[in-house]
């Protein structure tokens, strides 16, 4: 989700859901000791729980990042090992890790003796023409054996040679038994299922398997799907009724952003997918795409857009994901 799940779409996603665990997008160590942190890792308050996911194979380089996450106030630091694009094999982190499990159990001991929020890792089922059967249960023996809370598991194999990112997340078929058969083989360690889940009464069914799953392409391209977690997940009542209520909730903090020197289509351009199917979507998104990039948009022309659109949840069975 690079380049996705910045501070602003994370803000508007925990507008619709007070329990889910959120994370960033992957940011790289070597971006954190030698860049902008503030801009990096900047977040706002309410975005709690989040988590920060880490890019990176020197232990010594990722736990000195782990203890600037916690200073920064961080609920959980996670160890990316399954981003396939070329950037990251360059650098050595990510899917390519899935080759180093030794490494990556190095690197998990690292964060772990470096701080005391959770150290979770997020893989493949393995890369290029590894057995996912032993590539999965090696890289989960190394991690569990450096004490690793939590391993998050994308369903698919990664391609780092002949697929973009984009083909990676696609064409590789999904193996969700597989991860079923991880969590049956180490019932101690929380497992939770990622990669082409496509609602969360899809995510629902899961949790008789497995101990949480992860939203992605579903939660960023139809954001409206978030109302409904923390009442079928969680039995909590949703924050708001319905996704325009959302989307006002959104405004005060526009303001403050804009009042700061945020361009607001950094914002509304997360906003994009609430109305699925809803009438006067198109519309919408339309006045947003002409209006919202202009010197000079405010928040009102975000209300603006919000009176071309019907106040109503959008149809599952009209949305692109369903």
């Amino acid at each position: 989700m690079m380049d996705w799940t910045d501070r602003h779409c994370r803000y508007f996603h925990r507008l619709m859901t007070r329990r889910t665990l959120l994370y960033t997008e992957m940011i790289t160590t070597a971006a954190i000791l030698h860049g902008h942190r503030d801009r990096l890792l900047g977040y706002d308050p309410a975005e709690h729980p989040v988590a920060l996911q880490l890019g990176g194979s020197d232990p010594k380089a990722l736990a000195e990042c782990a203890r600037i996450a916690v200073d920064y106030g961080y609920d959980e630091i996670n160890l990316n090992v399954g981003c396939p694009s070329d950037r990251v094999q360059e650098g050595r982190f990510g899917a390519c890790l899935m080759l180093e499990p030794v490494l990556v159990g190095d690197c998990v001991a690292a964060m772990k003796a470096a701080v005391k929020i959770p150290v979770t890792v997020k893989c493949r089922i393995g890369v290029d023409d590894q057995d996912p059967e032993l590539a999965l249960d090696e890289i989960t023996r190394a991690v569990r054996a450096a004490g690793v809370d939590a391993l998050t598991v994308h369903a698919r194999k990664a391609w780092l040679a002949g697929l973009s990112p984009k083909e990676n997340r696609e064409i590789p078929p999904l193996d969700y038994e597989r991860v079923r058969r991880l969590k049956s083989a180490y019932p101690d360690l929380e497992i939770i299922l990622n990669g082409g889940v496509p609602s969360v009464e899809a995510a629902a069914a899961e949790l008789s398997h497995l101990d949480g799953v992860m939203l992605g392409r579903a939660a960023y391209h139809e954001p409206w799907r978030l109302l409904s977690v923390d009442s079928q997940i969680f039995g909590e009542a949703s924050p708001f009724a319905s996704p325009k209520q959302a989307a006002m909730a959104l405004v005060p903090y526009m303001d403050r952003e804009i009042a700061n020197g945020t361009k607001l289509y950094g914002i509304v351009r997360h906003v994009l997918g609430l109305f699925q199917a809803v009438p006067g979507a198109r519309a919408f998104r339309r006045h947003l795409a002409t209006e919202a990039t202009k010197p000079g948009a405010s928040s009102a022309t975000f209300v603006a857009a919000l009176d071309l659109v019907a106040d109503r949840i959008p149809d599952a069975s009209q949305s692109a994901a369903a």
